[in-house]
């Protein structure tokens, strides 16, 4: 495996591969990797003859107020991960790689980043746009893989990829989760114990509140009741839980229709947001 830092060598690498006809996979990432981002990493290495993946913690998908300095990093540790995985090649580049002095372009995915997510951390998915394109034209690849615990950023860079052009296949994996439930994401590290045992209550509530609305009662009394249970479980605020249409994002009012919905949810334990979805 391969670890590169300069542009340049990245280009030269994926064009020599491009010229023997391989195709090259791409999973970009934060760093502080679990199994959920080296699932991702397995569904590029058995689809693609070569497979990239980036570490970058991205300055501008954080708010003043939030964590990047405290975000995690380990970056020899997710290297060796990587390399256990048959990635390879790491991209890890310096933050004035991707946004070179002086730089002031931004891309934004308006009407989709604006909702759910976008209501709470506005800046956050035209953070995750630019820095996404970027890579993309940095690493060229041919299919590139997003975990769908993120579920409104892969439908964000579905539509930049269709909106730009980009000759990209975007697949999704889906979301891994830990014995008891919770879905894994680097943040979980920010849990205490006790958060992280009140934690499995997030993905408990959807689930009940899923089977409640597929046996017919009421979309909002169920969601209201799922808000109840995470109140008292220890959850201090409960952001939202609201059944969309996957392909949308928009709300969908009253008795779910016989067709792909989604749950969403994102809620704060303690100084830890944590996200989820299920499909409805």
């Amino acid at each position: 495996m391969q670890v590169v830092r300069s542009l340049e060598e990245l280009r030269g690498i994926v064009r020599g591969w491009k010229r023997d006809g391989l195709t090259v996979g791409f999973v970009p990432t934060m760093g502080a990797l679990h199994q959920g981002h080296l699932s991702l990493v397995d569904l590029s290495v058995a689809a693609c003859d070569r497979t990239v993946a980036s570490i970058f913690v991205n300055p501008t998908q954080f708010a003043p107020h939030e964590d990047l300095d405290a975000y995690p990093r380990q970056e020899q540790a997710d290297q060796d991960m990587l390399e256990a995985h048959k990635c390879d090649l790491v991209f890890t580049p310096e933050v004035a790689t991707m946004y070179p002095e002086g730089e002031e372009t931004r891309v934004s995915v308006p009407d989709l980043g604006a909702k759910l997510e976008g209501q709470f951390r506005p800046h956050f998915f035209g953070g995750v746009a630019t820095v996404v394109a970027k890579l993309f034209n940095q690493v060229q690849p041919d299919k590139a893989f997003f975990g769908e615990k993120d579920f409104q950023q892969v439908q964000v860079i579905k539509r930049m990829v269709i909106d730009l052009c980009f000759p990209i296949e975007i697949v999704p994996g889906a979301t891994l989760r830990a014995a008891d439930g919770l879905a894994l994401s680097s943040r979980n590290a920010y849990l205490t114990p006790e958060e992280r045992r009140i934690a499995p209550s997030l993905h408990l509530a959807m689930h009940r509140a899923s089977i409640r609305i597929r046996n017919g009662a009421d979309q909002t009394a169920a969601i209201a009741e799922a808000i109840k249970t995470l109140e008292e479980a220890g959850f201090n605020k409960v952001e939202y839980i609201t059944a969309v249409d996957p392909s949308t994002l928009d709300p969908i009012e009253g008795a779910i229709p016989d067709r792909p919905c989604r749950l969403i949810a994102a809620a704060w334990l303690g100084k830890t947001r944590l996200i989820d979805n299920i499909a409805l």
